[in-house]
């Protein structure tokens, strides 16, 4: 009986030894590596060509760090820690543009609407090449958008190439980048609501331009066309908010970390704000995070007909984390995945209807024959008119009287969205009827 103890406690000692070695051998590579960053800190800091203050080097290397993980961890020193503040509040200094870095190189995710990036051009996809003559390669995303930044009424040069045409050059002028994240309007019987972008204020403007659109057209409001078209997304709890209020119940989103303890699910409360009117939500290539949640919860519970292309295909969140000296690592700390359980990550949300956008070429159909120019064709019944000589379609959609034309719209997509809920309205009405 003793001798089996003994050789019950050996084993347990055994069993425990490649733990506690692994244990110390882990630590003291630790340890090596810590002592070759130091060695390496401290030549160039000895050796470098020019000068450079120790807390530089430190930024550099956490910033280099970060970012080598994914394309979304970076590291916020104190001015672009307080420059995010400022963005999710809705107000900020710059260009006008969301990007992201691919290859060495600067790349759109999308312009914002009616910012100087919009109004010179600049396109979801674009990729920066130079700024003001000098090479992105080699720079982090901080850099560069650093580079981008600057006073109001300053001058920045952008070299920008775009596929299916050689690299050209576009002067943008800085200004305050004031964004109303939510704008509307109605489209005959339809609510148009487009989002730009996920901030403080995207919930609450939605809920207003929603009332808005509902004194509009009051009760011949037959559905709501959700523009996330180069939406680069934003806050994780306003894709939270606008897929609750179409959304009567079920889960909206989850998120997954490393420790599955952490994995949360958000979900809907009852309350739809657009009263189970038919939904089509536009999205596209630059339509990307928060954006593709919202969508990707409509979709997965049937809430809304997805049209357009497939989305940018972001499916990782960022947790703003202060550091000592008032800045701030943005660290990826999860997934998320759709109520269906999706991960978009690499993929996007693949549109339900595919819809490229396209340029609107009207035919004029007056030179064609018709029946009634036909020699002999029989009279028209009597009692019943002849058809008129139509004039060829109007360049204006029609509009209440007293109301000023506009335009017709040449967006293809969102002319093919109109035209959805139009013909199912038309079917619902047919029903009843």
């Amino acid at each position: 009986m003793r001798r089996f103890k003994i050789a019950a406690i050996l084993a347990v000692v055994i069993s425990f030894v490649p733990m506690g070695i692994s244990a110390q051998e882990s630590r003291s590579e630790t340890y090596r590596q810590l002592k070759l960053f130091g060695d390496v800190f401290e030549r160039v800091r000895a050796d470098y060509v020019e000068e450079v203050s120790d807390q530089k080097l430190i930024e550099l290397a956490i910033q280099g760090m970060l970012s080598s993980l994914d394309p979304h961890s970076s590291y916020l020193n104190a001015d672009s820690f307080r420059d995010m503040r400022v963005q999710t509040k809705g107000e900020f200094g710059g260009l006008g543009i969301e990007v992201t870095m691919e290859n060495g190189l600067v790349k759109v995710v999308s312009p914002i609407d009616d910012t100087p990036a919009f109004r010179a051009g600049i396109e979801a996809g674009d990729l920066i090449t130079h700024l003001d003559a000098k090479p992105v390669q080699g720079l982090s995303l901080n850099e560069a958008v650093d580079m981008m930044r600057g006073p109001i009424s300053s001058t920045i040069k952008l070299t920008i190439r775009r596929e299916g045409r050689d690299a050209f050059d576009v002067s943008i002028t800085r200004d305050v980048i004031k964004i109303t994240s939510v704008r509307g309007r109605p489209e005959d019987k339809v609510a148009y609501v487009r989002i730009t972008t996920f901030n403080e204020q995207t919930a609450p403007g939605l809920e207003a331009q929603l009332k808005k659109r509902n004194a509009d057209i009051g009760d011949e409001l037959t559905g709501i066309v959700l523009d996330l078209r180069n939406n680069p997304g934003g806050l994780l709890d306003q894709a939270i908010a606008v897929s609750d209020a179409f959304l009567e119940q079920g889960e909206i989103v989850s998120t997954r970390g490393r420790d599955p303890d952490d994995a949360q699910r958000y979900n809907a409360r009852a309350g739809d704000l657009a009263k189970g009117l038919p939904i089509v939500v536009l999205i596209n290539g630059g339509s990307a995070s928060a954006s593709e949640i919202v969508a990707g919860a409509l979709q997965d519970h049937r809430r809304a007909i997805i049209m357009g292309t497939t989305s940018f295909g972001k499916g990782s969140v960022q947790t703003i984390i202060p550091v000592s000296g008032s800045g701030a690592m943005r660290l990826t700390t999860a997934r998320y995945y759709t109520p269906s359980g999706r991960s978009i990550q690499g993929t996007g949300i693949t549109p339900d209807i595919k819809v490229e956008q396209a340029k609107i070429e009207e035919i004029d159909a007056r030179a064609r024959t018709k029946e009634s120019d036909l020699r002999g064709a029989l009279d028209v019944p009597q009692g019943q008119a002849a058809p008129s000589q139509a004039a060829p379609p109007s360049e204006t959609t029609p509009q209440a009287e007293g109301e000023t034309p506009r335009a017709r719209p040449q967006d293809y997509q969102l002319a093919r969205a109109l035209d959805l809920l139009r013909g199912l309205a038309l079917v619902r009405e047919r029903a009843v009827n």
